[in-house]
């Protein structure tokens, strides 16, 4: 099954209900006052909106990307509920062709919230995307699973090879400034998809 069927169907079975919820990561929540550091931001595999949604709040100039077409329209409705604009893309960041050399280097903030669905190999394609995306001085922000979260099975792939470790992040941004990198645990309530006591990764990292 591809991952834009297997997308779409997890969404149209939710229904009327957001997944994940509506509200945004608490991760990407509480770093508020860093993300006025730019005026751009990327959302990738952004869901039904629940962060795009917010960081536009915020006052950013905000686009984001996502495989699943039910997934899209839900956010569509979410932005026009809350009263903002973003610019949706409905597109396989994994493609070969993507991103679009005019999306290179545009962003002065890169939002990757649980987007563990790859293994390594998809992962670092994934990764090189993301960073062809940032700006020079730009930053990306992701928040993931470690695998103590196989032990919790409160959300997530579910596959140890899909989760983070600081070593993993550390070697992959490789090059780049590690602002913030930890591992924590915390009782998550995101909708019926994450629900419970999680493993969580977080970082911050900014480009030279």
């Amino acid at each position: 099954m591809s991952q834009e069927i297997r997308w779409n169907t997890r969404y149209q079975e939710a229904g009327d209900e957001y997944l994940f919820g509506t509200e945004p990561s608490r991760f990407l929540a509480h770093r508020a006052e860093l993300l006025r550091d730019g005026r751009t931001a990327l959302c990738v595999a952004d869901g039904e909106g629940r962060n795009s949604v917010w960081l536009a709040e915020q006052g950013l100039e905000v686009t984001a990307v996502e495989i699943s077409a039910v997934a899209v329209e839900k956010a569509r409705r979410l932005a026009a509920g809350r009263g903002v604009a973003i610019s949706f893309l409905q597109a396989d960041m994994l493609a070969p062709d993507w991103p679009p050399a005019p999306l290179h280097g545009m962003f002065d903030w890169v939002i990757g919230v649980f987007i563990q669905f790859t293994g390594p190999a998809e992962r670092a394609r994934q990764f090189a995307a993301m960073k062809q995306l940032t700006a020079r001085g730009g930053r990306i922000l992701l928040q993931g699973y470690t695998p103590k979260q196989l032990d919790y099975g409160t959300g997530g792939p579910g596959v140890l090879e899909n989760l983070y470790t600081a070593e993993l992040l550390r070697a992959a941004f490789s090059g780049w400034e590690i602002e913030e990198l930890v591992e924590y645990e915390d009782e998550i309530a995101e909708g019926r998809g994450h629900k419970g006591r999680s493993a969580l990764i977080g970082m911050v990292a900014r480009k030279p």
